[in-house]
This record gives C-alpha cells, structure tokens and sequence, in this order.
C-alpha cells in the first residue's frame, strides 16, 4: 500500500473526527481524495478490505447466540423487510426509467428486481461500528439490528450461489460435521491462552477453517467465517478471543471504507441516480420501524434499531460487480451505488449519533401510535418490594448478594445482563433479574420504586459504574449508593459523583486473604512469633 493512502486515511478522518462525526466517513471520503489524484483500487487493497470484513464477521459470530436468529422477531423482520423493500425499490428503478433517465434505459424488469433485493440490505460493517463504539451490543435494539444483518447475509449466500450459475461441491456436506468439532475447538482455546496465541488462533479460524475451506467447497467464505465463530461463542474465552482481534479488525476494514471511493469517479449520470437513491432512503428505513411497530416494540428500541439500519449495505456493490462482470449492467452502476453507499453512511452516522435526541424529539409523538400489548423483552422493568439492588452478579454481585441476603432477608435483588447466568442464579433460588446496567435502554424501561434504600454497584468496569450513577441521578434516586473499584485513582471520580461508599477490591481482598491465611495456619488463640525485624515464624504441629 502507498504511504500516501496512510496519510489521506489519517487526516481525512481526524478532520472528520473533530467535527464530531465517525472517523469511517473520513475514510470514505479519502477514496474518493486518493482517486482525484489519480490512484485506483489494487489487489492489496481489496484483499485487505475482504480479509477485514471477513474478521468482522468472525467476531460477530464469537458474540452471537443462536437463539438470536430463531426468533420471530428477527427472522421475521428480515424476511418481511426484504420482501416489501425490495419491491418498493424495483417499482421505484422501473419509474426512473420511465422517466428517461438515460442510466435506467438498459435495465429490464429482472435486472430491475435484482438491485431492489441489494438495495433492501443494510450494512453490517457500519452497523457493528456504530454499536461497538456505544459499547451496546448487549441492548435490545443492538442484538435485534445485528440479527436481522445476519439474516440477510444468509440470504446473500443464497443469492450468490444462484448467480454464479454453480452449485455447492458435494464436499459442502463436510459442513454438518462442525458442531461435532466443537470440543475439540475448545480445548484448543483454552490451551491457546489469553496471548498472541489466541488471536493467531482466531485469524486460523477464521480466515483458514472458516473462508477457505468454505470457499473450497463452493461456499460463501464470509459465511465460513462466521458459523466458525458462532460455534466457539459458547465459551468464555470467546469474548477475550474477540477482543485480541477488534484493532486487526478495524484495521483492515479501513482499507474496506477507502476501497469504496477507489472503484471510480462519479459521472453526471451516476450522481444522479446517486441521489434518487438516496431520496428512497427514508422510504426504507421507515418500513423498518414500521415492521418493529408490528413486533410490538416499544418506540426506543424500534427507532434506534431502524436508525443503526438507515443505510444501503456493502451487499449491492457486491451485486453490481457480479451483475457488471456478467453483462446486465454497465460499470457506472457500480459507481453509483458507491455513491449512494457512501452518501448514507455520511446520513446515518450523524443520525446515530444524535439518536437520543431524536428519540426525545419523536418519542412522545410515537408513542401514540405505540402498542398496548408490548414485547415480552421490551416491557418496564419492576423492582417490585426490593429495598436493596446489586447491579452486576458477578463473583464480588453474588458475594454481596449472599450476605445482605443473610443479614436483611428477602429484600435483595440482583441485576444481570448475561441471560445464561441469570436462569443458574434462579435455579440456585436467586431473586435476580435480566438487564445490563450499562445501556441507555434498561434505564429507560426501569421502574424505580420509593422502597429502594440502596443500590451496590459491582459491575467490572468503572465507566459502566459511573453511567449507571448518572442515570440513577437522572432518574431522581436520593438513596445510598456504593460502589467497587480496581484502581486507587477511580475513587475521587466516584466521590465527585456522591457515591456514599467505596470499596477497593484489591485492597480489600489483600486483607481478606491476610485474614484467611492467619486463621487456616493458626489456632485463634496462637499469636505469631516475631523474630526479627521482618520475619514471621509459625508454631510448630506435631
């Protein structure tokens, strides 16, 4: 890659940066600075784009539970968004050429219905970044948005192996097999460790089991790649396994933004048909929360999952290189769907950012036409006769938990977001509850009760505790708040914040253990012997 391409990245997305906005509009904007200068897209530069995505899909798959696709309101969303959008499209590319629009004489109504299915995609790449840098994979919103992206690259396959004329080779079959490697693969991971050896790992996976042996087999890679990650993401070294893998990742996907602008440079014509595509955007994005409204969402989780998907996908440029490489369109169609990929990105991404007020502006309007009866997921959270709540169950929540349980009664209630952890601790006769403290989300449908005297805040991160303390401030709370802290230096921040006691978890555990070490080496009534400046000796057993 030339320096030069390093250098336009950079500074096009700090300028971007310091505007406020995603530094990936800057790297759009780049390409298309790189190819004013004359530069076109290379075999590296496309090979790193593809090596990129196909690692996004990897760890998407390394945070994706199954379940998520067999839910109704995921694969019913997309198949019925698909459908209808893809309709719309086609009636709206047939108008444009009755119109005489000079790009849309050579289309036929096939070729017209082809780029309405692509159209009707929305794109993963932008959609994981936007969610990654809110840190809201784990809200509502995130995993219904991320389940239908997933749907629909499912239903690329589809359409991928249907145009390339060729079906899957026999030894596709060698698929069915892969849940039976499952053991195998987590041995490995767990034998690979939290080092350089586990993100090795996972690019081998990833990149050598999941896209070339997909691909060897006539097989989407990208689809490799995910099922990979999606059969180790039921063990608890795949979050750190993904996390090794975020900088790669974005990395190479940085090469994916400038590709776009790199493809060609846009003509009279494509920006055109650029821009009466970017007209029909909001036609599309209004069918997605019109398609949520009918899952019975409420109107939060339904406009900022439809904000996330407010854009065209990477898909179609996909579709119009096959399309252009077989004859049925013309290379400028393909610039102008970079055009219109790269206008709704530069669209959505300041409506992402301003989401919560959009959501403040539109809400109460939408919610008249909210529904009555909600989604059993999306309904107000009730704390009901608690006086006590620890938010995080983690190994320090369960400790907590246990011993005001034991001191105060059935007054305690735990707050977890890991859904798998919340039905063991209800299995273990635990008064725990579903919710991530950390997301905009559960706050919003929370119902804090005048009874709750005292809230423990024992999550791992301290950001996420010190959200959680300005949302409690938001939401009117005056009772007592505690909190635990790794670091000496994250104490103050917490005081700034009127937290009434803190608890350093090293500290602490360093005189716990002391504790612990003296009573199991000692009777009770044994002192120790000091001889010497520095040195403990222990009384002997016989």
């Amino acid at each position: 890659m030339e320096p030069l391409f390093i250098a336009v990245a950079f500074a096009c997305g700090m300028l971007v940066n310091l505007v406020g906005l995603p530094p990936l509009i800057g790297f759009l904007a780049a390409g298309f600075v790189l190819n004013l200068l004359g530069y076109g897209s290379s075999v590296v530069m496309t090979t790193l784009a593809d090596l990129g995505v196909t690692l996004m899909l990897f760890t998407i798959g390394l945070k994706l539970n199954i379940k998520t696709l067999l839910r109704r309101d995921v694969w019913g969303t997309a198949s019925l968004h698909i459908l209808i959008s893809s309709g719309l499209f086609w009636v709206l590319l047939l108008a444009c050429k009755g119109l005489g629009m000079s790009l849309m004489m050579e289309l036929d109504w096939p070729h017209a219905l082809m780029l309405g299915f692509a159209l009707s995609f929305s794109s993963t790449v932008f959609a994981v970044k936007v969610l990654e840098e809110r840190s809201d994979m784990n809200a509502l919103y995130a995993k219904l948005a991320i389940g239908v992206l997933i749907m629909q690259d499912i239903f690329a396959v589809g359409f991928l192996t249907v145009s390339s004329g060729k079906l899957p080779s026999i030894w596709a079959l060698w698929v069915l097999a892969l849940p039976f490697l499952r053991p195998l693969l987590f041995k490995l991971l767990e034998r690979a460790g939290h080092g350089e050896l586990q993100m090795l790992m996972g690019i081998t996976l990833a990149l050598v089991v999941g896209a070339a042996g997909f691909e060897a087999v006539g097989l989407k890679p990208d689809l490799g790649a995910l099922i990979i990650g999606m059969l180790l993401a039921p063990h608890p070294a795949a979050a750190g396994m993904a996390k090794s893998l975020f900088n790669l990742k974005d990395l190479f996907l940085i090469c994916f933004f400038l590709s776009i602008g790199l493809n060609g440079m846009p003509t009279e014509q494509t920006m055109w048909m650029a821009l009466v595509l970017m007209l029909a955007l909001p036609l599309k994005s209004a069918l997605y929360y019109l398609v949520y409204s009918a899952a019975r969402l409420r109107v939060r989780t339904a406009l900022l999952s439809t904000l996330v998907l407010a854009n065209y996908s990477e898909f179609g440029l996909i579709v119009a290189a096959i399309a252009a490489k077989a004859g049925w369109l013309s290379h400028e169609w393909l610039i102008a769907l970079s055009l219109a990929l790269a206008g709704s990105f530069m669209l959505s991404a300041p409506l992402n950012s301003y989401s919560e007020w959009i959501y403040q502006q539109l809400g109460p309007w939408l919610r008249r036409l909210q529904a009555d009866t909600l989604h059993v997921e999306d309904r107000p959270i009730e704390l009901g006769d608690s006086e006590v709540i620890v938010l995080g169950m983690g190994r320090i929540g369960q400790g907590a938990y246990q011993e005001l349980e034991h001191k105060y009664g059935q007054v305690i209630l735990g707050v977890e977001n890991d859904a798998e952890k919340v039905v063991q601790l209800r299995q273990q006769g635990v008064n725990v509850l579903e919710g991530d403290a950390t997301d905009t989300d559960f706050w919003d449908k929370v119902i804090l009760s005048h009874q709750v005297q005292l809230i423990i805040l024992a999550m791992p991160h301290h950001s996420g505790n010190l959200y959680a303390i300005d949302m409690l401030r938001q939401r009117g709370f005056n009772g007592k708040i505690a909190a635990i802290v790794r670091f000496i230096d994250d104490i103050p921040s917490l005081q700034e914040h009127g937290v009434d006691a803190v608890f350093n978890l090293y500290d602490e555990a360093g005189s716990g253990f002391a504790r612990h070490v003296i009573k199991q080496l000692h009777p009770l009534d044994t002192p120790l012997v000091n001889e010497g400046p520095s040195r403990l000796t222990y009384p002997q057993h016989s």
